[in-house]
């Protein structure tokens, strides 16, 4: 059902007066200044405000102005700010309102699955709440929402794109972006853009073998205008990039996970694509498996293909083009060319002219690993002389002892067993691109993790195995746009290639939420933080700029909460964070009770629909952290197909090699914490503690 609120833009909010009058003069294709109408900003996804009231030089004046909280679910999206309202798509059952140090229920839901709710920007007082008919709501994916034509736009989990009015929250239509029936699992993955009379969503559903896609419904109706799929059908160019004895094709990849960006001008529409289906099966999908793991150009009208270039070949690695491009202006030879920027997992940034693909630098294939059985791709494209964010391999000092250290886009089949690769580099977390400084601002992450393979094509565990002892961190870069070489780099506590990402200003702020709470305001030119507020949870979307009655505004989403922040705010910070990991990994799972433990696992797929086989883990240990009382006898049966043992780290005891089939049995008299790898197979970690 539609539920709108009693507080009318008009009636109850008279700092809007002007506005109910008033039409939408937004400048999509510009970077913005009083209004963020957009995920990324402006049709450019750049991420930059005009806005310089809130400098490097009075920073330490700015405080939190107000907060509302959304009970009912933990947002990702950032705020969208227009004519002085900001539109949040989330939350569900109680909406809470604070200013200084007051705090009441201002409006109340219901149950239900969150929506839309509108605040007045300078106050944060709610205007308006719409919960989308039928049970469909706002998935954490979608990322936030957009506005054009006095409407504001969201994505929902069943694949339909709902406009309200701006003014009222009252819905104009429903419209399908998916397939009809929709399939199970087909969902928009992020905010729409609105461009031209038209509604840009993604279709983000590649992982369960569905075909990933851009859509175009018209802004008017919510009709679909055209779509294109990011797998070609038969005859289509790319399909014979697929195997033509077989219908893999059909099985999906290719999602669309980050809001497009557009140039009007040229009449194009860039987005990029997700990986293959089956994630790790490369076996049954000899090729480069076009247009997956792709940037793609298409006709803003008619949705035509225009060009494209694939970032990773054959792709078995889950490397999303997931962070949204970012298109600028770029001095080629003295002369301006219309530029796009696309981040690839492994940290590599990758620029083109985006009239036409062509790349602006050069760009080489380099050989990976390879392994036949899985038709791995002999090469992969790197820019040439560019720096990238991260390592290209696992650096030793990261891992514990006993791994095969690997690099990014090794293959691995199911022989490989003790393989260790670099975590994501750069994900989905979007860098900002400063036209004042000629720099991209990317956070990203060091890590790594055990990588494992399925004899099943179609069974995909997740990629990794959690390991004792990896030591993960995050990055904050400075990334020159001329000279694509690092300018300046942090080194942050925690990884960060997924969440919050890079804002920028006119008043040369880098702003940035961290895990911890911790809202942050750095330096563009060098780095130097300069101001943080703990926010209380986690800080997992972007952050706006805005100006509302004359005054700048920068607002974020933590957890629940929508916080703004003004020069001269005065609400206290909250006075401790989430509870975050350690920089080094621990054991992971929990402590079971028990003397039995299996050297071998079966699991099931939890992300596959189609997997059709367990997976039996040969070098597992179930479980791996066990407690027992001092005096106990411990069992460990080898139910795995291959020899195994078990010795203690510190030297301390041993059970020699235990054949296939048998057990080996041990007392522990005394009270300690073990823990016990394999000499035969060290990258195995097992925990044992005996209590009094």
């Amino acid at each position: 059902m539609v539920r709108v609120f009693a507080w009318s833009l008009c009636i109850g909010a008279l700092a809007f007066i002007s506005a109910c009058d008033s039409q939408q003069s937004t400048d999509f294709a510009s970077p913005p200044s009083a209004d963020w109408p957009l995920h990324g900003g402006h049709w450019g996804n750049s991420r930059y405000s005009t806005l310089d009231e809130i400098s490097t030089t009075n920073v330490t004046e700015l405080g939190a102005v107000w907060k509302t909280e959304l009970k009912g679910g933990v947002s990702r999206d950032v705020p969208v700010i227009v004519d002085g309202l900001m539109f949040v798509p989330a939350g569900g059952a109680a909406v809470y309102a604070s200013q200084g140090n007051a705090s009441d229920v201002i409006a109340d839901t219901g149950e239900g699955v969150g929506g839309i709710t509108a605040l007045n920007a300078a106050t944060g007082e709610i205007v308006w709440q719409y919960t989308p008919r039928g049970g469909a709501g706002v998935s954490v994916l979608v990322k936030g929402a957009a506005a054009g034509e006095g409407k504001i736009f969201v994505g929902l989990n069943d694949a339909h794109v709902v406009a309200v009015d701006q003014k009222t929250g009252e819905e104009i239509w429903n419209g399908r972006a998916g397939a009809d029936p929709v399939p199970p699992g087909e969902f928009i993955a992020a905010a729409p853009v609105y461009a031209k009379g038209m509604v840009l969503v993604g279709i983000g559903s590649g992982d369960a073998g569905i075909s990933g896609r851009t859509v175009a419904l018209d802004a008017k109706t919510g009709e679909k205008v055209w779509e294109f799929r990011s797998i070609p059908g038969r005859g289509e160019p790319g399909n014979e990039t697929w195997p033509q004895d077989t219908d893999a094709w059909m099985q999906g990849g290719g999602g669309v996970w980050a809001s497009q960006a557009v140039d009007a001008e040229l009449g194009l529409v860039y987005f990029g694509t997700g990986n293959a289906f089956p994630m790790q099966g490369g076996e049954v999908r000899a090729g480069d498996n076009l247009y997956t793991t792709s940037v793609v150009a298409v006709d803003l009208e008619t949705g035509e293909y225009r060009w494209h270039f694939q970032m990773t070949r054959h792709d078995m690695w889950e490397a999303d083009v997931g962070a949204p491009l970012v298109l600028y202006d770029a001095n080629v030879n003295g002369e301006q060319v219309p530029a796009l920027a696309a981040m690839r997992m492994d940290g590599n940034v990758f620029l083109f002219n985006r009239a036409t693909g062509v790349p602006l630098h050069p760009i080489e294939d380099l050989p990976r690993r390879q392994v036949a059985r899985l038709h791995s791709a002999a090469s992969q494209p790197f820019p040439v002389d560019a720096d990238q964010v991260g390592f290209p391999c696992v650096q030793e000092e990261l891992v514990p002892k006993g791994f095969e250290l690997g690099c990014f886009f090794d293959a691995v089949d199911f022989d490989d067993p003790s393989l260790m690769l670099p975590g994501s580099a750069t994900r989905f977390a979007p860098m900002s691109y400063s036209p004042d400084t000629n720099h991209f601002y990317i956070t990203g992450t060091v890590s790594a993790g055990w990588t494992r393979r399925a004899r099943d094509p179609f069974y995909f565990s997740g990629g990794s195995t959690p390991v004792p002892g990896i030591k993960s961190y995050g990055l904050l870069v400075a990334f020159d746009a001329a000279t694509r070489r690092i300018t300046w780099q942090k080194e942050m506590p925690r990884p960060i290639s997924n969440g919050s990402g890079a804002t920028t200003t006119a008043g040369g702020l880098l702003l940035h939420g961290e895990p911890d709470g911790n809202l942050q305001a750095y330096d563009v030119s060098n780095g130097n933080l300069l101001w943080q507020f703990q926010t209380g949870a986690a800080v997992a979307g972007p952050v706006a700029v805005y100006e509302a009655e004359g005054k700048q505004f920068i607002s974020v989403i933590a957890g629940q909460t929508v916080w703004s922040f003004a020069l001269g705010g005065t609400l206290d910070p909250v006075a401790s964070g989430p509870p975050q990991p350690g920089s080094v990994s621990g054991f992971a799972g929990r402590v079971v009770p028990t003397t039995e433990i299996l050297m071998a696992d079966e699991q099931v797929s939890t992300i596959s629909l189609h997997a059709r086989e367990k997976f039996t883990d040969n070098y597992a240990l179930v479980p791996v952290r066990a407690r027992i009382e001092v005096g106990d006898t411990v069992t460990w049966t080898n139910n795995s197909e291959i020899t195994r043992d078990v010795t203690a780290e510190d030297g301390s005891w041993a059970s020699g090699p235990i054949p296939s089939g048998k057990s080996a049995t041990m007392t522990f008299n005394a009270p300690g914490l073990f823990t016990y790898t394999s000499k035969e197979h060290p990258w195995i970690y097992g925990q044992l503690i005996v209590e009094e």
